[in-house]
């Protein structure tokens, strides 16, 4: 594997959409994302997913590539979610076909939602299921990190509804959380784990992170029996990415305290391993889950999929983001709203959606966006006629090295391949060999 490792160690995009974001060149109107909304809303079977960005955290972790804004100052919270609420009511009065549309999927990410008093955050979700009526089964998660929740927090978002809850964790070791400036007792976490099971949460995630600086194959080993022995039914493992032109924080520890390539593989391996000795099922890029949960049944069952929200267990037609820096999507158009909180608010404040840019969609990114998407979620795809030469001369060595099988029109990724899904992936990037990015692309796929 270590051969294979240097063989294919190159900067490859995370795909969680197609194009991705550098490569966004035709951005829509404001006319334009109401008309597609309008359009994809409008078919009684179509289906709704919110995502909801909240992007306070008291404290900066060195290691996050989010948008955040870090205060202490919690007077910030009523402006911004009065804002929330203005911008659903103007998407309420310009897209007539959301009026009584059911909601199937609710995400609160950042940032740190639980950064939010109990009753902004009440309020802020109850606005939302007030104006938007829930879908018969209808998935409601958010973000936490375990250091400022409340218990009092994880009731209130189960009376509401919300049966899944991510725990923000990335290392136990307490050296490599000292670096990364995010100190969080394995205490903690046990407590909203076992809180939030208590109180009947069915799908509890944990998120991990290898790269990280001084993390090591004892450390790694340390921090995966620490998240056994709490057995999340969901595991993100992420791979590190490196960007300090992008984060400055990320300059305060460097390249040197961070494990080399060889070594960050071995950390996933050895990560990987475990889970799969205690029953984890590996789930497209990243992802683990139990057999018992629905991202695993959804997999199994050919269901899953992946928009900017990670994976989800049910396919959802449009994703309308709200709150700075969030992105919308339908199936011909992304648009992303203004990043700076300040500038998100004047926007509303003067009667404007904060939309900032976009892409449409062309015929040939709405079909490659198809094929990484199915090739994510199943590790398998059908290759059309026209693309097949291509893709199989791209993927040539890696066939040779068994990473890759082909049936036909087929190509599966192999067991030896599914750490190489990203580079795989690249095949049906047309952008890769097109285009030069409007800024910074990506990070080591390793």
């Amino acid at each position: 594997m270590k051969h294979l490792l240097q063989k294919y160690d190159t900067p490859a995009p995370r795909y969680t959409s197609y194009p991705t974001v550098p490569y966004w060149t035709d951005s829509p109107t404001v006319e334009e994302c109401i008309e597609s909304l309008e359009t994809h809303l409008s078919p009684k079977d179509s289906k709704l997913a919110m995502y909801l960005h909240i992007p306070f955290c008291e404290t900066l972790c060195t290691f996050c590539g989010c948008n955040t804004s870090i205060t202490k100052n919690h007077t910030v919270e009523e402006p911004y979610v009065k804002a929330i609420r203005t911008e659903l009511d103007l998407y309420m009065k310009s897209v007539s076909s959301l009026k009584g549309k059911e909601l199937s999927e609710l995400h609160l990410g950042g940032g740190s939602p639980t950064y939010l008093s109990d009753y902004n955050l009440q309020s802020t979700i109850e606005s939302i299921l007030n104006q938007l009526p829930s879908s018969k089964d209808p998935q409601y998660s958010i973000e936490v990190d375990p250091r400022r929740t409340r218990i009092s927090q994880l009731k209130l978002l189960h009376n509401l509804g919300f049966k899944r809850i991510s725990l923000g964790v990335q290392d136990f070791d307490p050296e490599v959380q000292r670096l990364v400036n995010r100190t969080q007792p394995f205490e903690l976490t046990e407590t909203i784990t076992l809180e939030a099971r208590s109180l009947g949460f069915n799908s509890i995630n944990f998120d991990l992170i290898y790269g990280l600086p001084k993390q090591s194959l004892n450390s790694m080993l340390y921090t995966m029996e620490k998240t056994l022995e709490l057995k999340p039914d969901r595991i993100a493992f992420y791979s590190y990415a490196h960007v300090p032109w992008i984060k400055a924080s990320q300059r305060l520890f460097t390249e040197a305290d961070l494990p080399d390539p060889t070594l960050k593989r071995e950390l996933y391996e050895m990560g990987r391993s475990l889970l799969e000795k205690e029953g984890y099922r590996e789930i497209g890029m990243d992802h683990f889950a139990l057999p018992h949960d629905k991202l695993w049944k959804a997999f199994h069952s050919k269901q899953l999929h992946r928009n900017f929200m990670g994976y989800s267990d049910s396919k959802t037609d449009v994703m309308l983001g709200l709150g700075s820096s969030a992105i919308s999507e339908t199936p011909n158009l992304f648009f992303q709203n203004i990043k700076l909180e300040m500038k998100y608010r004047k926007s509303l404040l003067d009667g404007n959606l904060p939309i900032l840019r976009g892409h449409k969609l062309s015929d040939s990114d709405r079909l490659r966006k198809h094929l990484i998407l199915e090739l994510m979620t199943s590790w398998e795809v059908k290759v059309p006629i026209d693309l097949l030469n291509y893709t199989k001369d791209f993927l040539s060595e890696m066939e040779k090295d068994k990473l890759v099988l082909w049936n036909q029109e087929t190509l599966s990724v192999t067991e030896s391949g599914k750490p190489f899904l990203r580079i795989i992936s690249m095949a049906f990037d047309e952008k890769l060999q097109t285009t030069k990015p409007a800024g910074p692309v990506f990070s080591k796929a390793i």
